[in-house]
């Protein structure tokens, strides 16, 4: 099962508030989110939940068909995921696929290159393009070991993922590993090839000239 944990997008990349106000920034996000569901959505693996208790979150989960794993207590992603797990398990689901909604140049090719890289039982890793975060993460059995997230996650991943002795696969996977956190990933996303949603919105900025947000 693909899990995608979604926090409350009205509060949503507080780290680009030097240039975007919130009702932008929240934009941004429920375009971001769109364009990786629609990326799902043509992958392989057609079981897929978001966890969240986001009321366009919910709404787009619906539009996709695609589950919703209430997470009620909205105190994070580490948090979202390890109730996600449990309910996985209970429902002998025997594998889970983490991917974040930032990551709005995802391919539906990488996923799949995530499930055929996949070992029997073991794990698959994605770092982000800083090698400092895990922007995908496969786990077969689905409690395989915990997850953790944060800035510098993808070493206590790997670390983690070898402590089971099971096997751990590295992919670095270009689409997967540009999340939207600073006003150069912004850059990268407005300036990469393709036409998503949050490509569109990204190109009607003009990062040279101002700044994009009032003081908030």
């Amino acid at each position: 099962m693909i899990l995608i944990p979604v926090k409350n997008l009205a509060n949503a990349k507080q780290r680009l508030a030097s240039i975007l106000d919130q009702p932008t920034r929240t934009e941004l996000a429920q375009a971001m989110l769109f364009d990786v569901l629609e990326a799902v959505r043509q992958c392989r693996c057609k079981e897929v939940a978001l966890v969240t208790k986001d009321p366009f979150a919910i709404k787009l989960a619906r539009h996709f068909n695609f589950q919703v794993i209430p997470d009620n207590a909205n105190s994070g992603e580490t948090d979202a995921i390890a109730l996600a797990t449990q309910f996985c398990e209970s429902n002998e689901i025997g594998s889970t696929l983490v991917i974040p909604g930032d990551i709005p140049l995802t391919q539906a090719s990488e996923l799949d290159q995530i499930l055929d890289a996949a070992p029997a039982t073991g794990s698959v890793l994605v770092p982000a393009g800083d090698g400092r975060g895990t922007n995908a993460i496969l786990r077969r059995p689905a409690g395989l070991f915990p997850l953790r997230f944060g800035n510098d996650s993808f070493q206590p991943h790997l670390a983690a993922a070898r402590a089971t002795r099971q096997p751990c696969v590295v992919v670095s996977l270009p689409g997967i590993a540009l999340d939207i956190d600073n006003p150069s990933d912004l850059r990268q996303l407005a300036t990469a090839r393709g036409e998503t949603r949050s490509q569109q919105l990204a190109r009607q900025w003009d990062f040279s000239v101002r700044p994009m947000a009032v003081n908030e």
